[in-house]
């Protein structure tokens, strides 16, 4: 296990392996659809030190007021993939060094990510009620009052955030391609030991509506 410090330098980005389980202490910020597409479309984004605060957590949190701030109730990372559109951009524009999210991203994402020395982060079996009790201190959001609390971008401060393990790393490397092929190579031998003919198709489905 790796205990990453926030922000991350291009250097320990690089440095790190796919596959490589880590958590993380510091300040990130968090994001969802509004956040990408009013960076990418529209030009606006929180005026945060992007510098100081470059890791980007995928979610939308349950959120309560707790005193005069707030609490975080659960942080369950958000599917990636669905920012792959906005991903690249995004990196670039903010000199990400840190994804997190679940599952993977795509092609483009992983070409900014080797550009800037930046890695994604995927999830391992965690819930965000689980992950919520590491959120130190709600530091500040933005945006509330106009996109809520889902889509709003809050900064949070945590301490051994995770464990994560890096699906995508800063040398364009992806855990889950990796996997998929490896699957693909294997199937054929696996096949072949349970006795299923090398002609056999799945029965196909028809949509509703089709004949």
């Amino acid at each position: 296990m790796k205990r990453l410090r926030l922000p991350l330098s291009e250097d320990e980005a690089r440095s790190l392996r796919l596959g490589d389980r880590v958590t993380l202490t510091g300040a990130l910020f968090t994001g969802r659809s509004r956040f990408h597409i009013r960076a990418i479309e529209e030009g606006l984004w929180p005026p945060l030190d992007y510098a100081a605060v470059n890791a980007f957590f995928h979610v939308g949190p349950v959120m309560r007021p707790q005193g005069d701030g707030w609490e975080v109730v659960s942080c369950e990372p958000t599917s990636s993939l669905r920012f792959e559109r906005y991903g690249a951009a995004v990196v670039r524009r903010f000199g990400l060094r840190t994804l997190i999210g679940k599952t993977t991203m795509g092609p483009g994402t992983a070409q900014a990510l080797r550009e800037v020395g930046g890695v994604f982060l995927s999830k391992i079996g965690l819930s965000g009620n689980a992950l919520r009790r590491q959120v130190r201190r709600v530091r500040e959001v933005h945006f509330l009052d106009e996109l809520g609390k889902t889509e709003a971008t809050w900064v949070f401060e945590v301490e051994d955030f995770g464990p994560f393990f890096v699906a995508m790393d800063a040398a364009g490397g992806n855990y889950f391609h990796d996997l998929d092929r490896e699957v693909e190579a294997a199937l054929p031998g696996i096949e072949r030991d349970l006795g299923i003919p090398a002609d056999y198709a799945f029965t196909e489905v028809n949509r509703r509506g089709d004949a």
